[in-house]
């Protein structure tokens, strides 16, 4: 049995569910997923400095800063000065932003990674391998990863999304 059009066509519907979960985020809810994840990590830890929001979501400090003034003028999120030392600044989520992050869905990688979860270590340590092996194939071993699962590149995420939410509508024969 020829499995290569089996293989290619999960990996189409790989890239097309991170693809339309994207475009969900910004269609519906205005956000990237990076946001989102910046925005679940506020909502789940409390206020926090740029620096240790940028660690926790495993993304650069520019990425977050960016990410930061998108959400701050949306007004998700606000920056405050702390009051003792002028020189330190938190991120505070906002109660708009608390709604958004009850109504908006889980990031893919949370989803995927709580049914991963749900597998014993054995088939784990398959998939693992498998998928290593098919980045190899695809000679992809040395291209960076975005720390969140998300279509397009991460660090200029803050004028893609802006670009896309801008696009006038695609028509139907357009659409994937």
């Amino acid at each position: 049995m020829a499995y290569d059009e089996s293989i290619l066509s999960s990996l189409r519907r790989i890239t097309r569910a991170i693809d339309l979960h994207s475009r969900k985020l910004a269609s519906e809810y205005k956000l990237t997923a990076p946001q989102l994840v910046c925005l679940r990590q506020l909502y789940n830890d409390g206020p926090l400095p740029p620096s240790r929001l940028a660690r926790e979501v495993s993304l650069s400090q520019a990425t977050v800063t960016g990410i930061i003034d998108r959400l701050e003028r949306s007004r998700l999120v606000e920056r405050r000065r702390d009051q003792k030392d002028r020189r330190q600044i938190s991120i505070f989520i906002t109660e708009k932003g608390r709604e958004l992050v009850q109504s908006a869905p889980l990031p893919l990688q949370e989803r995927f990674a709580g049914r991963l979860a749900k597998l014993d270590q054995q088939q784990q340590a398959l998939i693992d391998k498998t998928l290593k092996e098919i980045v190899e194939m695809m000679e992809a071993t040395e291209l960076d990863v975005a720390p969140v699962i998300t279509s397009g590149n991460v660090e200029a995420e803050h004028t893609q999304v802006e670009e896309f939410l801008d696009a006038p509508i695609l028509n139907k024969e357009n659409k994937n």
